[in-house]
């Protein structure tokens, strides 16, 4: 695999981003391992638009890795935050699920049937897998762990401390318009883009409470309810009492904060105050963090309270998905890491996320745009392999297919993911039948085993299987069109005995290719290799009649599969017989 040095590429925002992070790093605390940092909430599912706020981190920590730095890649599970509302679209849960707004998501139970032990551990659980078969190296960090633990206790209490300077900060924004009014004349959110922004908790920006007691950047949790719809209502700074009332359940009470460990600092300071307790160097934030008085341009103010400094690090934009609606998760269908790499092998997502600079926004294909995005995938591979890849792709690639620790599993023999697509659609999950159409691909290079074109069949079948409608997959028809057969003139019957007549001796995937492009040129008076340039532009419509006549003849239909990789799937006995030999 090839090691991406330093500034390989003047294009590569990663090398870019690493050798700002590096000299930040030298600046700070120098000798220090780097420290990289992304944060996910748990609230539902974690779709793809959130990998955005993992991948763009890994990327510049692994690219550090390469180049011989110790980093951490922190992943702040933010599972101490308040579950805010119930997804919709999630299997087993209901409207019951409302009772437990205003809980921390640790104490939100489960979905039903899940074996996790709470809302949280369950979606966290699929982003983690998702995470390891990516390759993504990480040290996790419980939020709910860290705060009823008492890790935070000197922080919160210095927060409280100079409570009066963080509301002075948060005060500078509060009298702004919204952002949103601002950009009114801008593009509107799509469904997408808005599940993105709420799944990344920016919906939920508390800044704290300012009542007739002053203001207060910590919330606690109730000590009845458990909910967070608590009003500080007194505070001690030299004793540390802190009295509150639940406007949940009306329970009031007065704890020692120096010694109390349920409840949280607000978001707005929270953020920052963990950027100095760690010491982040690097996180990205998404466009909906970073307009005027939001979270990350606050926070950057707000960290210094705290001794710290603001990580360097992009805005980056959303991530879209193309044939969504076929996808059933949570509102919108949007859908997560898990789901995609159910269709696709992780070096094509890895890549997706690698190859555009992190402010680009870009889709991810759950349609039939999945083909073609293999196809582009397949076609920089070769490149790579013969030398002839561009210095910025090769780079691109490299990312994709390893990390710092090693190569990435991968499919032994890599097939077009479209003839894959074709083949588990045609045979419909029969192994026998799949290992013998592959095997007829190349006859000089049968197959031993569907091993061979594993995980990438797979992911092939799962796609057939999950995202294609039913009345768009191929069924080979039962008998022979006898009323078409019939129906057909004399340059229609030479045309299906030309491609019988050829059947034998072209039966590969490129003989059979040469064939049916073939006999349209034959009949109208060249070869059979004649190229493009020299036929002239009635046969390009020749072959399109041709081939919808064989589609016809073989699917019902004026479409379907490419015709070379059908005709091997239907097998040579059965397309003669659907064709009309034997009549």
């Amino acid at each position: 695999m090839p090691i991406v040095g330093q500034s390989i590429e003047t294009g590569d925002w990663v090398s870019r981003f690493a050798d700002d992070v590096i000299e930040e790093s030298e600046r700070r605390a120098p000798g220090k391992p780097v420290v990289v940092a992304s944060g996910l909430s748990p609230s539902g599912p974690i779709h793809l638009g959130n990998l955005r706020e993992v991948m763009t981190p890994h990327l510049v920590a692994d690219e550090l890795r390469r180049r011989g730095y110790q980093v951490r890649h922190l992943i702040s599970w933010d599972d101490y935050d308040r579950y805010r509302k119930v997804p919709a679209g999630v299997a087993g849960v209901d409207e019951s699920w409302a009772e437990h707004i205003g809980k921390p998501l640790t104490s939100v139970p489960a979905p039903n049937g899940s074996p996790y032990p709470n809302w949280s551990e369950h979606f966290k659980a699929a982003m983690v897998d998702s995470l390891a078969e990516m390759g993504v190296e990480f040290d996790g960090i419980s939020q709910t762990a860290q705060y009823t633990s008492g890790v935070y206790r000197e922080q919160i209490l210095h927060a409280m401390r100079h409570r009066a300077d963080i509301d002075a900060i948060l005060d500078q924004y509060r009298t702004k318009p919204k952002a949103a009014k601002k950009q009114q004349s801008q593009k509107p959110l799509d469904e997408a883009e808005v599940e993105a922004a709420e799944g990344s908790g920016a919906a939920a920006e508390d800044d704290g409470s300012s009542g007739s007691a002053g203001y207060f950047p910590y919330k606690p949790y109730c000590g009845n309810c458990g909910k967070d719809l608590t009003t500080v209502t007194s505070y001690d700074d030299a004793s540390t009492e802190l009295t509150y009332s639940c406007g949940a359940c009306g329970f009031a009470e007065t704890v020692r904060l120096s010694e109390f460990n349920r409840g949280k600092l607000v978001w707005k300071v929270d953020w920052p105050m963990r950027w100095a307790y760690e010491g982040v160097v690097f996180e990205p934030s998404g466009v909906d963090h970073s307009s005027p008085g939001s979270s990350f341009q606050v926070g950057g103010q707000i960290v210094g309270i705290f001794g710290g400094e603001q990580p360097i690090g992009p805005m980056y934009a959303f991530v879209g998905i193309s044939g969504m609606a076929k996808m059933s998760s949570s509102r919108g269908g949007v859908p997560t890491p898990a789901d995609a790499l159910k269709i696709m092998e992780p070096q094509l997502l890895r890549w997706l996320y690698a190859r555009r600079r992190p402010n680009q926004s870009f889709k991810i294909a759950f349609d039939q745009e999945i083909q073609r995005l293999y196809d582009e995938w397949d076609k920089l591979d070769a490149k790579v392999a013969d030398g002839s890849a561009l210095p910025g792709d090769a780079t691109g690639h490299a990312r994709a297919v390893g990390t710092a620790a090693g190569d990435l599993p991968r499919t032994p023999r890599p097939m077009p993911y479209r003839t894959l697509a074709s083949v588990a659609d045609i045979t419909a999950g029969h192994a026998d039948q799949t290992l013998r159409i592959l095997s007829e691909l190349d006859p000089e290079q049968p197959l031993g085993s569907l091993d061979e074109v594993r995980p990438r069949f797979d992911k092939a079948e799962a796609w057939i299987n999950t995202q294609v409608p039913a009345d768009q997959r191929t069924i080979v028809r039962e008998e022979p069109d006898s009323e078409l057969l019939k129906s057909l003139d004399d340059r229609g019957r030479e045309s299906l005995r030309l491609l019988l007549d050829g059947l034998a001796g072209h039966w590969s995937l490129d003989g059979l290719t040469h064939l049916v492009y073939g006999v349209p040129k034959v009949q109208a008076g060249f070869s059979a290799d004649a190229t493009p340039k020299e036929l002239p532009a009635e046969i390009k419509t020749a072959q399109r009649s041709f081939f919808a006549l064989l589609y016809h003849l073989l699917v019902g239909r004026d479409t379907g599969p490419r015709l070379p990789t059908l005709l091997l799937a239907v097998g040579q006995e059965r397309v003669r017989a659907l064709l009309g030999e034997q009549e």
